[in-house]
């Protein structure tokens, strides 16, 4: 049994380390706020205090935290993971963070004795429970052997995509796709309703067709219910979207529809809306059309 530190016990870490936990290997746990660690150590994890007590003696150190700063903390601290994992260590972060701020982390980690691999994931909540996550993962190849069965553990699609960063930034390209694909479910919705056509049935046909889609199968029911109960809040894909829109001016691409999406997921944070999923994109398009 491998000791693995998972730092971050959100809606997705939670599950994600409980699952790591299922695999065989034995989680040690550190969450910023206390109460997070039951199901973890229901499952025979334990919780730590501290950063530090958490990565002691772990051959991989799992990290799932909102944003870029959150993880530079964790990273860089006094009582953070470069100061006390043990050399050799295989650093897995999971977060959605910005693609040089991953770059950067990975060449620290590198001068501290340790290897990092950017590894966002998709797959919602949903996938975070039942271990079906994608995983998109940046970084040396010798470093994603070595956490295999941790990647495994926590994805069912698994994807060495190319060097360091390299995972961020399939990942920005992935929620780009995803808010396109609520945006106009969304729309299609409002649309449907309005017109007086039975939404069921024609969502059922559509998804039969070539406008089918995850998004579709897993977010229409929520749409059409009013239920945004949290399974990725609005608030954290307003972020990625950020984060899509300085790297595509890094790398000199113009994301139009990107720009449009970022605006439109802004409008629904700054109308309350970002602590519910961001199918409550679906909000915004009500206000819109003076239905809301």
């Amino acid at each position: 049994m491998s000791i693995v530190a998972f730092i971050g016990l959100g809606i997705m870490g939670s599950p994600m380390a409980v699952n790591v936990q299922r695999a065989g290997h034995h989680v040690q746990a550190h969450n910023r706020s206390s109460g997070r660690a039951g199901p973890l150590v229901e499952a025979g994890g334990s919780e730590c205090p501290t950063v530090a007590e958490a990565v002691r003696g772990a051959s991989v150190v799992c990290l799932m935290l909102p944003d870029s700063p959150d993880v530079q903390a964790v990273m860089t601290g006094e009582d953070g993971v470069l100061a006390h994992a043990a050399e050799g260590a295989v650093v897995v972060d999971f977060s959605t963070i910005r693609p040089d701020v991953a770059r950067e982390l990975a060449q620290e980690a590198e001068t501290r004795g340790l290897r990092m691999l950017d590894a966002p994931v998709s797959g919602g909540e949903a996938g975070a429970r039942d271990g079906s996550l994608s995983v998109m993962v940046g970084g040396p190849a010798d470093a994603v052997q070595d956490a295999g069965e941790v990647l495994r553990a926590v994805g069912r699609t698994v994807v060495h995509v190319g060097p360091a960063g390299a995972g961020q930034t399939v990942k920005a390209a992935n929620q780009l796709m995803v808010a396109g694909h609520l945006q106009v479910l969304a729309e299609a919705v409002v649309f449907l309703e309005a017109s007086g056509v039975e939404l069921g049935p024609a969502l059922e046909v559509i998804a039969g067709g070539l406008a089918g889609s995850r998004v579709l199968e897993s977010k229409a029911e929520g749409m059409a219910q009013r239920a945004f109960e949290p399974g990725f809040r609005t608030e954290l894909h307003h972020k990625d979207l950020g984060i899509l829109e300085d790297a595509a001016r890094e790398a000199s691409v113009v994301v139009p529809v990107g720009a449009l999406l970022a605006q439109l997921m802004a409008s629904a944070v700054a109308n309350g809306d970002g602590a519910l999923d961001h199918s409550a994109l679906l909000r915004g398009v009500l206000r819109l059309s003076g239905r809301a």
